[in-house]
This record gives C-alpha cells, structure tokens and sequence, in this order.
C-alpha cells in the first residue's frame, strides 16, 4: 500500500500543474490553440485518474482556460465530484470552478443539493462560506426553494463570518424563490440591529435592494433605519439608508419633515462627496414631497444648491457630472434657485468631456425665460460655431430649438429674432437636422400671423438663393421644402412674386429630393395664381403662362413619379388657362378667381397624434379582401394569355409615354442646352478626366454671377443683438414720461400666437400622451418581490422542512391500510394540503412507535434501539453527499383545472382559466389545441360571436372577432394560444360562442372542417382570496352593508368527509377559510370589482348546508349556483 502511495506520489512530480500550465501558454504565443488544444487532451485523460488529487488540478487548470474563452461544461460531472470532496483545499477548487461554469439552467444542478445542504452544515465555518459564495453564481428556483431553510439557519448563527454571507445569500434566495420572503423577513430585520457591524451592513444592502423597486412594503422599517442613520458613523451604510428614505419619503409625507434636520447636519458636517451628493438627492426628494405642507424651506434648497456648485466646480469630472445631475432635479421644482447659476453652467459648455456639456445643455433648457432666452440661444450659437464633431453640434441645433420651441413658444417674445436664428442654423455646416429646422419655419408661420410677412422674405431669399443649400457639403437642403411651402402658401405677402417664380422655376429643382421637387411645383402654381390676379392684359398673362410651362419641363423629366405626375397636371392646367384668357377671351379676373378658388382655406396646427386618432368609418372593415386573389387551380393556359396581354398593355403604355414625353425634350434645341449643360458641368469638375490639359480652358470669366459671401437682405440674429443694445442706450436717455414711443423696428410688439395643441380628427379626444403602454418589465423578479410583510404568517406559507424517509415494515398491516386509505384520500382531493401534513406527521409518529416497541420485545435496551435509529440516518444520508433533491413541496391550491372545450377524430380544444388583472374584469385563457391524427393541421383560426357581455380583446384593450391561433400543428403535436377575456360584469356568469376552423392536410389533397366551442366563465374566475387591510370578518358582519342573503343544501351522491368538501370548495371557488370548528367553518371572498361575500358552511346529518350574504345579489346567486353544479354530485 505504501508503495502504492509512493508511486503515485512519483507520477504526480511530472505532471503539468497550473503554473507550468500558464507558463506554456506564454511560452507558445505562435502555436497557442495548438498547445491548448494539447493540453486539454491532457486534461481530460487526467479526469479519468481515481486519484481526486489529480482531478482536482485538472479542474484548476479547466477553470483557467475557462478564463480565456474555452468551453469547460463538458467536465460537469468531474467539478462535481472536486466538489464533494472532504479536503478543504479541493472543495475550493470545485467550488471556483463551479461558480464560473454553472448558471441557474444547469441540469446537473439537481445532483448538488444534498452535498450543498452538508457544506452549509458543516462545523468548518470555511466549509459553509464556500457554499453560499458559490452557490450564489449559480442557485436555481429549485435549489432556492430546497435550500432556503438551511440558509435561514445560518442566519442565527454564532459566528459573524457565516451570518453575513447568509444575509447576503437571501437576496439571492428571494429572487429565484420568492415564497422565502415573508417567512425570513422576521429574521432579516433582526439583522439589521446585529452587533456585528459586517452583518448590519449587510443587512441594510439587501433590505435596500428589495425596496429599490417595492419599496412600500417596507415603510414599517422606517423607525429602525433612522436611528442607524442619526447613531452609523458608516459612510457606505448611511448612503444606502439615505437611498431608501429618498424612495420611501414620497410614499410617506410625514417622515420627510423628519428627515430634513438630520441630512442638512449632514450635509454640513461630511467631508465624503459621495454622501453629500446622496443627501442632497434625498433632501430633494423630500422637499418634492412636502412641498405643500412645509413652505419654509427656501434656506434648505439655497444649501443644497451651494453645495453642489462646489461639486461642480470640483476639477474631478465624475463630482461635476453628479453636481450637475442633481442640479437638475432642482430645477423641476425650484427653479428660481437654479436660474441665479446660469454662468456656472454655459462654462460648463467649455468643458472637454461632451458628457458634462450635455448635461449642461439640459440644464439650461429649465433656465430659460423671457429675458434670458436671446442671451442663452447667442451663447448657445457661439458654441456651435466653434463646436468639434457633428454629434455634438447636431446637439446644440437641438437643443436651441428646443428651448426656443417648448410650450408652443412660451418664451419668445420677438419671432423675428428666432426666424433670423433659424436662417442662421441653415449656414452651419455638418449638421444632420435639416428637417427639424425646416418644421420650426413651418409652425411659425402657420401659428404666428403677424410674422408672415417676415418670414415669407426671408424664405423668399433662401429660395432665391438656393444654390448655397444645395452644396455638396451642405445637409440643410431641406429648408427649402419650407421656403417653398411658405411663399406659396402666403404668395400675397411676396414683395417680388416674378423674382420668387423665377427662383423655383429656372433653378437646378431637377437636382433636388423628390419630396421637395413636388412641393416646388404644387407652389409655383400658388404663385403664378397671385400673379395672374394681378396681371392686367393678355400679354402679361401669356407671358407668365409661357414662362411656367418652359419651367416645368426639368420637373416633368424628374425621377420621381409623384413629381411628374404633378407638373404634367399642373402644365395643361396652365395651358388650359392660357388658352381660354388668350383665345376665348375669359376675363383674366374671372378666371384669376377661379384659379384661387383651388387655394381658398386656411391652415391650421395639425397634433402630432392626430392621424393615429383617426377614426375608421363606418362600414370599413381593414381586414377583408379589396380584390379577391385568384385561385390556385387557374389553368396555365389563362396565365399564359393574361401575361401576354400585360406584356402588350406594358408596350402600348410604354410608347404613350414616350410619345408624350417628346413634346418637350425630344426637339433639337432643348437637347443641344443639355448636352451644353453636361459640357460645362465636366468642365468644371475637377474629378473628371478632360482631353485637353489646358488651364486656360478652365471658363472661370464665364461665371456671371460669383456666390457672394453673405445674402444681400437676408436677417441674422447678430443684427438683434446690435438692436438691443441700442435700446439699453436709448432707455437710460429717456425721460420718466411713459409716453415717448421708440422708432426701433424691433421694439417688442404684443403679437397674437395660436399656441393650441392643433387640430384633431373628428370625434378623437386627445390622451395627453397617456396612452396605455405594456410595461417592459415582464420578466423582472422584482415584480414578484412586490409583497405585504405585515400580514401575519400564515400556515401554508411555511418553509418546507427536509423530511426522512422511513422505511415500510411489510408486517404492519396497519400502516399499509393507513397508507391505502392516504391513496384514496390523494385521488379524491389532491389540494387538502393541510390535513395531509397533519395525517403524515401522525403515520410517522405511529411507525417509529410501532417499531420501539417491536425492538424492546426482542432486546428490551436503549442501545438496540439508538441502532436502528442510526441505521435509518445512513439509509438517508449517501456517502459523497450526491443525491437528487428533497422532494418539491408542491403548492396544491395552485393546481390548474384543465377542461374540455371540444373535440372530434382530429382535434381536440382544452382550456383552463389564469388570473390576469386582480383589480380589472380581464381574465387569461389558455387554449390547448391538439391534434390527434396523423396528418398536419394548418391555419387554425377561432371566430368569436359577437356579445356585448363577454369578448376577446388583445393587450391594447380592443375587442377581436377574429384570432389566428397557430399556423402548422403536426401530428400528434399541442399548442397553447394565450387569449384575453374581458367581461362587462365580473358578477354573472359569461358564456363565450364561437367557431374554430382549420385545413386538415392529407395524402388525397386538403380539406377544411370546422368545431363549434362554449367557454363558460363563472364569477369564480374573478374572486381573489385576500381580505382588506383592517378589516375583519366579524366587522364585516356587524356593517349591515351585506344585505343579501341565500342558503343551498349540498347532497353527494358519494359520501365525502366535510373537511374534504371544505377545502374542495375554498381551492376551486377561491374563497378563504377564516375559521373552523368542528363540523362548520366560514369563508370569505371578494371580487375584482370590489364586492364581497361571505360564505356558512355546516355538515348535518344528510346534507351540507351553505348560507351566503353578500353585498351583490348576481355575485351571490352565481357562486351557489356554480357551488351546486360543481359539488352537489
């Protein structure tokens, strides 16, 4: 044996151990996937050695590569058993390895749960800490749930190590099994005054991560957590209990006055900037809160606010983004305290971190007012100037539109100035928000009427002076979809309507978007309307009529089918008027009206929802069929002929377009301008290769008209600034007299604003933005976190305790007919949970009784009677500690009754109802379809009656007639389709018609069948267990408020026992047992819509009486009524 021992000593000398293994790896830089490709072949031939030793350093070295990326799941069984191991050394290798290899999905974790239980049990304190550390990586639902009393143990240990880590592990324990909740919490707050300082800490961390996202489950915590904060000297203690009073102070007004002295001491005495920025939230938080019932608080505000200009003022980036942050949050509600700072902030626009400036730039869209407003957009504009990166100045476009845009122009007082500060964006160059700039013109015209006349010359200039928007570097050619719209809109403020005709016409407008080339042309025609009422002979209107035509040529030719089709109709249009004023000698004002006849009305704001508003008409069903598709089973031949007859229509339209094409480019004089226009076009790209290499054949003398720097008569903001220092001069020399009027041009006019949330569609009301959205959250755990801890315990809430199994004496004719007797009971009522566990604990006390006495008749000794107890033990327990895990307490109450709907020789329909709302009349039922046969069943789709009672709605709360449950059901195959019931009244009982059909795929073809189904929806299904918060059922009573009242009388045809009953009747109809004595008990329920009932259940000699009381007759009737269907037979 020893030398046994000493060979295998030997052997190990030479084999590779961790170090040597990531020495190899540094050594092999060039063949690196080669050598670890080596090594784990290496590795797993280690794995198969008996020695644990090696196994061990083989899951070591597994657990490094792992690290770096390689797969190590395959080596599951292998960590395992490292894990079981007694030596402390290779336990922490298993442990390491498992915690990086394991997830909550592992299957092999039901192996683990016995040994685990053993660790946490160990009398090595090292032992149980590497459990819980690893076991927090990986713990599942199911090792939660079978673990969660072992961990509630530790809690109450002696040792400071293990409490910690176990305070710790609940968190963990509470997310993947959160019935563990109210049984620990007793014993999490007892934590919280833990003399070890580790473990309070440790406490108030979990504490506040569950009340994070609940956190008015946790307000009776209040009195314990602000004497830690008035007694902790903790720093990172007190910025979490900070943290959970600044969410627990809006649930509770009262305790923020409590608060507001203690965090302003703290704000001046604590030198930590990470507590005085967690105080300051929270003092903001409370002053948010009691606002109305505290006035005074000014002076806690004014410190707030100087303490965080010190943080911004800090050269640490961090202090200053947070100071920032929270600065913000005082300006939603104080923000006269914030506007005094404004200088910090625009110098926080200088600051190289673009996070910091961003954070300045929405602080200053809150410090906006009417005086500060020009000053702020000027900084701002400053700024963009000199702004590095696109991202950053699109930002600043933004955000001055923004500021100058919110609440419909609050703060504008001259729209002058903001229309020369958009025509100032329209010359930054980079930026990506043309379209944005372009929407501002718009609204500012539409909903301003004294700006008009302004902002149509200036558009009018962006129109004539196009070419500086169309550059190849420039983004901001959008405006001009504005400009355009604008002067044609409001063509009767244009100063010079032939130069503005001019512009949209004989520019390059071919060269432009689509969406703009087709508003060029609907405004040419507004224009040229404008001057035909103000022509007055036949041969200026010829002129203009011909000058529009020639115009509209370059949009006829255009790539966009919206925009041809537009000129072509807008040129006859044109002709058609030219021809009956020259011709047929119309009047030119007759025909000018009629012509402005097809611009008459006026535009008003649209809403931005309103095209989602829009109600469908009556009679307008979205979901059928305009035109029916063809059949399938048309003949080749058909096809044939109508693809012959397509191709032929393709032709003969083809050549009508050409045709009509030619009559305005296909003549040599228009083709000889284009090809001249190409010539230059070339010559003057100096990308494009030319014959000659001549400078001189560069025509630089042939340009007539340079692109001058500035546009001549075109507004800027610059020349605003230059008017309002003007006025401060002029106001100094002014008398007292109020009567001296100013000949500024920018003196402030009360100027009349339509600042509505515009127009609706008829019959639309408008939500405010409050429209009904799913929450994202669907999944969090936190959400089944959400539960009353102040409600005592009640019994089936308890913790599962691990239970041994005993063995059966085959000689005990007793047990086996108590067991019997537990069968029959299982089979008749499988949620008498309850008096199963009393009835079990009874057996067990008889067995081992039984079997006492049986040893003490043959030996009569303790000590034969202490072995076989011990005999017992090692028949549980197994000697690596491996084994599957305790058995799954089952919650019996929450067993789904599945029924049957329909069914025939295919199919089969089964639902069960789930709660989906417990506070709406909205129920889920899941329908079960499947299929019996053998062939594929496709396109199942449930047609629902219609009813004004009961209906199927989707998640948005519309009503569907019509459902596709599921697209391909294969043989022997079932689907679950989720569907919404909503009912008008939760107290009657629904019944919900309708018909599923489907195609049924065979070998001889296809055919469709239908299967008609009932779904009855009993008051049941809306009836929740829970009683009001300080209510109590004697009260209730007592009230008179149940004024209805009504008996049944239940007669089985099988003998049941009254207990089984009982619990048949509290688990199905959902009704709570409030108590019990002997052979009579009561029951309470309550329903969605707030209802109550109260039930009287008595056991006689021949029958069960239930007398009910309830405050709503329908409710009352209904559940007797479902009570004798379900349980009279």
């Amino acid at each position: 044996m020893a030398l046994k021992s000493f060979r295998g000593n030997l052997e190990r000398m030479f084999d590779k151990n961790l170090s040597d293994l990531v020495r190899g790896i540094r050594n092999n830089k060039e063949n690196e996937a080669k050598y670890i490709a080596q090594c784990i072949e290496e590795i797993k031939q280690e794995l198969r050695q008996e020695n644990l030793s090696v196994k061990a350093t083989a899951v070591a070295k597994l657990t490094y590569l792992q690290m770096l990326g390689y797969d190590m799941n395959w080596a599951g069984f292998n960590i395992i058993e490292v894990m079981s191991s007694s030596k402390f050394i290779y336990k922490r290798i298993g442990y390491l390895a498992s915690s990086q290899c394991f997830n909550s999905d592992t299957e092999l974790l039901m192996l683990t749960t016995n040994m685990i239980r053993k660790d946490l049990n160990s009398q090595n304190q090292y032992d149980a800490g590497l459990a819980l550390s690893a076991l927090s990586c990986f713990i599942s639902p199911d090792l939660a749930r079978d673990l969660a009393n072992d961990i509630m143990t530790l809690l109450t240990s002696t040792k400071p190590y293990l409490r910690k880590k176990a305070v710790l592990m609940m968190y963990k324990v509470f997310l993947r099994f959160p019935e563990a909740l109210r049984p620990a919490f007793p014993r999490l707050k007892e934590k919280l005054e833990d003399p070890d300082a580790g473990v309070q800490s440790a406490a108030v961390n979990v504490v506040c991560e569950l009340a994070r996202k609940n956190p008015k489950n946790y307000l009776s915590l209040a009195p314990i957590f602000f004497k830690l904060m008035t007694t902790s000297t903790n720093n990172w203690m007190l910025i979490k209990i900070i943290k959970l009073f600044g969410a627990l102070t809006p649930l509770e007004p009262r305790l923020g006055k409590k608060l507001i002295e203690p965090l302003t001491n703290l704000i001046h005495s604590t030198s930590a900037m990470s507590l005085l920025y967690e105080c300051i939230n929270t003092v903001i938080a409370v002053l948010i809160s009691i606002s109305s019932g505290m006035p005074n608080h000014s002076a806690s505000i004014q410190l707030c606010v100087q303490k965080l200009r010190i943080l911004i003022e800090d050269s640490d980036q961090n202090l200053k983004y947070l100071g920032l942050l929270a600065m913000s949050k005082i300006l939603k509600s104080h923000p006269k305290s914030v506007q005094s700072h404004k200088d910090l902030v625009l110098q926080c626009l200088d600051d190289k971190d673009e996070s910091i400036r961003l954070r300045a730039l929405d602080l200053l869209y809150g410090m906006v007012s009417k005086k500060t407003l020009m000053e702020i957009v000027k900084k701002l504009m400053i700024h963009m100037d000199k702004a590095e990166g696109t991202s950053y100045r699109d930002e600043l476009l933004t955000k001055i539109v923004d500021i100058c845009s919110q609440n419909n122009y609050q703060f504008i007082t001259n729209f002058q100035w903001y229309i020369s500060v958009l025509v100032d964006l329209t010359k930054m160059e980079g930026t990506q928000y043309g379209s944005l700039v372009a929407t501002q013109m718009l609204d500012v015209a539409i909903r301003v009427q004294a700006i008009r006349n302004f902002a149509v010359q200036q558009m009018a200039l962006l129109l004539e002076n196009a070419s500086l928007l169309t550059q190849p570097g420039s983004k901001m050619v959008d405006v001009l979809y504005a400009a355009a719209w604008i002067c044609g809109e409001f063509a009767n403020e244009l100063v010079d309507p032939v130069s503005t005709l001019d512009a949209m016409l004989t520019g390059r407008g071919n060269t432009l978007p689509g969406h703009i080339q087709a508003v060029y042309v609907q405004n040419i025609l507004k224009v040229f309307s404008i001057l035909l009422s103000k022509a007055s002979s036949k041969l200026t209107v010829k002129k203009h009529c011909d000058k529009v035509i020639d115009g509209l040529k370059q949009y006829i030719c255009s790539a966009d089918l919206e925009v041809q089709e537009r000129a072509s109709s807008a040129t006859h249009l044109v002709i058609t008027i030219c021809d009956d004023i020259v011709t047929n000698d119309v009047e030119i004002s007759l025909m000018a009206a009629e012509v402005n006849m097809l611009f008459v009305g006026e535009l008003n704001p649209v809403a931005p929802k309103a095209q989602r508003k829009v109600q469908i008409p009556e009679g307008l069903d979205l979901d059928i069929w305009i035109n029916n598709p063809p059949s399938s089973s048309s003949s080749s031949s058909e096809d044939g002929e109508e693809k012959k007859i397509s191709f032929e229509a393709d032709i003969s339209l083809q050549g009508k377009q050409k045709e009509g094409r030619s009559n305005f480019i296909c003549n040599d004089e228009d083709l000889h301008k284009v090809n001249e226009a190409r010539k230059l076009e070339q010559a003057m790209n100096p990308h494009y290769l030319k014959s000659e290499h001549l400078t001189t054949d560069i025509p630089v003398a042939a340009i007539d008209l340079p692109i001058p720097l500035s546009i001549p008569g075109l507004s800027g903001s610059k020349k605003f600034d230059r008017h309002k220092k003007d006025e401060r001069k002029n106001k100094r020399k002014r008398n007292k007299h109020k009567n001296n009027t100013s000949s500024s041009e920018t003196d402030n006019i009360v100027i009349e604003v339509n600042r509505g949330k515009g127009e609706m569609p008829e019959g639309a009301l408008d939500s405010d933005g409050k429209e009904s959205l799913q929450s994202d959250d669907q999944h969090d755990p936190h959400k089944a976190l959400d539960i009353n801890l102040d409600e005592p315990l009640r019994e089936e809430e308890k913790l599962p305790l691990p239970e041994h199994r005993f063995p059966l004496f085959t000689n005990s004719k007793l047990s086996n007919k108590k067991d019997m007797a537990e069968d029959d009971l299982e089979d008749f009522s499988v949620n008498n949970h309850k008096s199963k566990k009393n009835k079990k604990k009874l057996n067990k006390e008889d067995k081992v009784k039984k079997h006492k006495q049986s040893s003490s008749k043959r030996k009569k000794n303790k000590k034969t009677t202490a072995d076989e107890l011990v005999r017992f033990k090692d028949g549980y327990e197994e000697a690596l500690g491996i084994s599957t895990p305790s058995k799954e307490t089952v919650c019996l109450s929450s067993q789904i009754k599945v029924t049957r709907l329909a069914y025939n020789k295919i199919l089969a329909l089964d639902y069960y109802l789930r709660p989906y709302n417990s506070d709406s009349n909205q129920i889920l039922i899941c329908l079960q379809c499947r299929n019996f046969c053998e062939s594929t069943i496709r396109e199942l789709e449930a047609n629902i009656s219609h009813s004004s009672d009961i209906n199927i709605v989707n998640e948005s709360g519309e009503i569907q007639h019509f459902i596709k449950l599921c697209c391909i059901l294969n043989a022997g195959e079932t689907k679950d389709n989720d569907l919404i019931i909503q009912v008008n009244d939760v107290t009657t009982c629904h019944k919900l018609r309708g018909t599923v059909s489907y195609i049924q795929q065979t070998t001889n073809g296809t055919c469709q069948e239908k299967l008609d189904f009932c779904i009855t929806v009993g008051v049941t299904a809306f009836l929740s267990k829970s009683m009001p918060l300080g209510d109590s059922f004697t009260d209730l009573l007592s009230s008179g408020n149940l004024i209805h009242c009504s008996s049944i009388s239940l007669k089985p045809i099988i003998p049941r026992d009254f207990n089984q009953i009982l619990n048949l009747v509290s688990t199905q109809c959902h009704l709570r047992i409030i108590d019990q004595l002997d052979s009579a008990a009561s029951l309470f329920s309550q329903s969605t819509s707030g209802n109550r009932i109260c039930l009287l259940m008595k056991s006689k000699s021949s029958h069960i009486s239930v007398e009910a009381r309830s405050d709503s007759e329908s409710l009352m009737a209904s559940l007797l009524d479902e009570i004798m269907i379900n349980f009279a037979t």
